[in-house]
């Protein structure tokens, strides 16, 4: 309340209310004019002075500033409240036995930390996060939480200077921004109607283990039977809002090929979409043909096969980001390990050759010492007992 008051106008009137019942006194009553004879004029000064002190105390209550209560610091909201300063705390799915992420959003942002050479730290959160715009990817830097992919790029790079864009020129920043906008708005819906689909062949061609993405112990048969359900509905709601989910299976074929024609002869001969080096596009390309690329061959994929056949080029291109950017590759996908890129520390109980050489050294110490003492022991022994036989014998 006290908030509203200070940032509301109030009413000449309702300001003396306050101001009145703040110093613990009475608002000021109006008073009439009389015209009996008598005490005419006495009233006419008593009138006089109540409306001079009503004046006076509506102008100090107007010079009297109205203080509100100073609110609260604001709650520190992000998940990681024991955040280490700089270091960016990335939020994702967890990894699989084939591919760092199934998200190529989540894929997108954690290559482009590696090739910027930020320091970050994935967060084993078991996908029960989500940001406050309910999605993954979010990171969470300095106490701050920052959201969608597009954004966490435009602002890490701002904040860092690390803009893989920098050598571009107008002309390619805008091809860029059209292919982009091709990979993520139409190529990536076009594989999630496949997943949607084909739930089944998502856990099978990821060989994705749900107890362990999701940390439950529930059996993965049961895991598995709620996911294709959910993951189906909710999926082909998506796709029917997005627009792609209202064309037949073979349209939505012939649209992803046309997509990869496109990429395919934009890349050409060169090593990456601009050149030598890659760019923000190179990024995103990889992210998103990866999801094709890796799937595992036991499972039928039109779209994979069309790639891997018409379109050789971008398969070298997957093969050169993922050895540049993911050395930890087959660490990742062996081990599940969301922090392979960060070294662990030694065991603090394991010793070195010198340790274990003091020690035993000191072992056979305490076993001489030992052995002495008891020779001392023994030979106190016998002069008690020789001491004995000669009282004996004098005896």
């Amino acid at each position: 309340m006290s908030a509203e008051v200070a940032n509301n106008p109030v009413g000449e009137n309702k300001l003396e209310e306050v101001v009145a019942t703040a110093e613990g006194g009475s608002v000021p009553e109006k008073t009439e004019n009389t015209s009996a004879v008598d005490d005419g004029n006495a009233q006419d000064d008593n009138v006089e002075k109540q409306d001079a002190a009503a004046e006076d105390t509506k102008k100090e209550s107007e010079s009297a500033p109205i203080t509100a209560k100073s609110e609260p610091a604001p709650k520190c909201s992000v998940h990681k409240t024991n955040f280490e300063k700089d270091m960016i705390y990335l939020y994702q799915f967890s990894r699989t036995p084939l591919l760092p992420s199934l998200s190529p959003y989540c894929l997108k942002v954690e290559t482009w930390l590696r090739l910027a050479g930020l320091k970050y730290e994935n967060v084993d959160h078991k996908m029960r996060f989500r940001s406050k715009k309910g999605q993954l990817p979010f990171i969470e830097l300095n106490g701050e939480e920052i959201a969608d992919s597009a954004i966490i790029i435009k602002d890490l790079s701002a904040k860092y200077g690390k803009d893989l864009d920098a050598g571009l020129t107008t002309e390619q920043r805008n091809v860029s921004y059209a292919m982009i906008a091709m990979l993520e708005n139409h190529l990536i819906w076009i594989i999630f109607y496949w997943r949607a689909k084909f739930p089944d062949n998502v856990l099978k061609g990821y060989k994705v283990n749900l107890q362990h993405a999701l940390g439950l112990r529930l059996p993965n048969s049961i895991l598995n039977f709620f996911f294709k359900i959910t993951f189906g509905r909710k999926g082909t709601k998506k796709l029917k809002a997005h627009g792609i989910g209202v064309h037949s299976a073979e349209e939505i074929e012939e649209f992803g090929k046309n997509d990869l024609k496109v990429l395919s002869e934009m890349l050409d001969c060169k090593p990456f979409f601009f050149g030598d080096e890659p760019t923000t596009l190179d990024v995103v390309a990889f992210a998103v043909l990866s999801q094709l690329h890796f799937l595992s061959k036991e499972v039928q994929y039109a779209l994979r096969d069309f790639m891997t056949e018409k379109c050789p080029n971008l398969v070298g291109h997957v093969s050169r980001m993922k050895d540049r950017c993911f050395p930890d590759w087959d660490e990742i996908c062996t081990k599940l390990d969301l922090n392979a890129h960060i070294q662990k520390p030694e065991p603090e109980n394991k010793e070195g050759k010198e340790g274990d050489l003091e020690k035993s050294k000191e072992q056979e110490n305490e076993i001489e010492t030992n052995e002495k003492e008891l020779e001392k022991e023994k030979t106190n022994e016998k002069e008690i007992s020789e001491e004995n036989k000669d009282k004996e014998e004098a005896k």
